[in-house]
């Protein structure tokens, strides 16, 4: 197993910073690498405290008269210059209960009134997103919209439009569109389940 030496903080913005760690490969061989990360300084990061709290929240969630259509949004991103399909997300505040963020993040970037649902121990735990480059991890929260969509209360600086798809959008939107691989994933259960969030059900 591999052992890091040293950690140095290499930037200090707002939302997102470049650490340096410098290594011992399981070789005996001395190494550098490089981890994204949203804590603001190395105490706080995941390596060093051993606490895997959630960073932000990812909402599963589906409205309609019949609850057939799952909320996603088309959202403008730097990295690749154009839009993608994704769940609603965003980050969790700090002491924030991440149903609560997910309560408030769908009605900043939809407009609509978000109802949580309780799930299976284990389903909406914190888990890792690109591990091999950022030590973030986030919680799903499962549940359901009501309401009109609205972009009245998005920031300046999003680009979004709400897209409640049904089954025939999502098998378009996996075969044509650029897709978060997490929200691929996800709607890939959507088109298959007969039943709503049937597969958070437990044997």
């Amino acid at each position: 197993m591999g052992q890091i030496t040293s950690i140095k903080k290499q930037t200090d913005n707002k939302f997102l910073n470049i650490y340096e760690l410098e290594n011992v490969h399981k070789s005996g061989r001395k190494g550098k690498y490089f981890v994204a990360s949203r804590a603001k300084d190395i105490d706080s990061l995941k390596i060093s405290s051993g606490k895997n709290l959630p960073d932000g929240v990812i909402i599963y969630a589906l409205a309609g008269e019949n609850k057939d259509k799952v909320v996603l949004i088309k959202q403008y991103r730097y990295p690749i210059n154009d839009y993608i399909y994704e769940f609603p997300a965003g980050l969790v505040e700090e002491g924030e209960e991440y149903s609560v963020a997910a309560e408030r993040e769908i009605f900043e970037e939809t407009g609509m009134k978000f109802n949580p649902l309780e799930v299976p121990e284990g389903y909406n735990r914190p888990f890792f997103t690109t591990i091999g480059m950022t030590d973030e991890s986030c919680s799903t929260v499962f549940g359901y919209c009501e309401g009109e969509p609205s972009s009245e209360n998005q920031e300046d600086s999003e680009e979004i439009e709400v897209v409640l798809a049904d089954k025939a959008e999502v098998r378009r939107i996996l075969r044509e569109e650029k897709i978060a691989i997490m929200t691929a994933y996800m709607l890939m259960h959507f088109v298959k389940d007969e039943e709503p969030f049937g597969f958070l059900k437990e044997d």
